[in-house]
């Protein structure tokens, strides 16, 4: 148990990524299974709770969006229902093209895409792409800049 409060004073962790930590130095899988029952009764262990932090921090921050962030969710052990619900809340309040463009711009604030380096642009369209962001909001957000 000691361990496992251990781990969860660094970061906070979902029941199955923890276990799986536990499984490095726990060989009983009752046990594994009683501590993480009892984290989750003392609310140490929340995976709705992390999966909301966890999407929250990513979409503020423009670090990753949409599929990305779904396989982030998954890598992290949190089930698929509650991520397709914290995701599915998230949706409603998330502006992708106002994300896309608050990101080129700080990111790359010379980037000119009208008249600019079709090499650059491919670029960082692929960025972009790689954190998740649609194609669709990529191209909007560099076909109509935001007005400052």
């Amino acid at each position: 148990m000691s361990h496992a409060v251990d781990l969860l004073s660094r970061r906070d962790h979902a029941e199955a990524e923890l276990a799986r930590k536990l499984r490095r130095t726990v060989d009983d899988e009752e046990e594994i299974a009683r501590i993480v029952a009892r984290l989750r009764e003392l609310g140490y262990l929340d995976d709705r709770r992390l999966a909301v932090r966890i999407v929250e921090a990513a979409l503020a921050g423009g670090r990753m969006a949409g599929a990305r962030l779904r396989l982030e969710l998954q890598r992290r052990g949190i089930p698929r229902a509650i991520a397709d619900e914290v995701l599915h809340a998230a949706a409603g309040d998330y502006d992708e093209r106002g994300a896309v463009t608050a990101l080129l711009s700080r990111k790359f604030p010379r980037f000119a895409a009208e008249g600019g380096d079709p090499r650059e642009k491919r670029r960082i369209v692929g960025w972009l792409q790689r954190r998740g962001f649609s194609l669709s909001a990529i191209l909007e957000a560099l076909r109509e800049p935001a007005e400052d």
